[in-house]
């Protein structure tokens, strides 16, 4: 198996067959799974489904992205997050820790989610803005 530096060392790895991204060997990607060239799945993360794992978009730690879900950009997704349904994460966001992100919700630009905190529904976090703790962003809210 060949290796990949993730950014601590050299690991087993492969190359995805759906995209050509790298994907560490103590990590499980689905066959169904897009993760593209420039992406990286690592750690003990999962990701299934119809995911789609783009860009320069890392998921990694114990993370899982399931579901139709888009992680693109130079985003991340890490520690115990959960980010599923139709989910997008993008731009340099970051999910982390034990937040979560569902429905058809969106995080993008810095923004950043973490801590227990909830995103869900249709509702939009963007920018600069930080949710966490164990706040809540639910239905259409920006």
């Amino acid at each position: 198996m060949p290796k990949f530096d993730f950014g601590n060392g050299l690991v087993d790895a492969h190359k995805h067959p759906n995209g050509d991204g790298w994907v560490a060997g103590t990590a499980q990607v689905a066959e169904t799974v897009y993760v593209g060239p420039g992406a990286e799945v690592f750690g003990e993360a999962q990701v299934s489904g119809k995911a789609q794992v783009s860009g320069k978009a890392q998921v990694f730690g114990n993370a899982r992205v399931f579901g139709e879900t888009q992680v693109s950009g130079e985003a991340h997704v890490f520690g115990k997050a959960l980010v599923y349904g139709k989910a997008q994460v993008s731009g340099e966001a970051q999910v982390s820790e034990e937040a979560q992100v569902s429905g058809e919700a969106q995080v993008s630009g810095e923004a950043r989610v973490f801590g227990m905190a909830w995103v869900s529904g249709e509702a939009r976090v963007f920018g600069e803005a930080r949710v966490f703790g164990k706040a809540q962003v639910s239905g259409k809210a920006d």
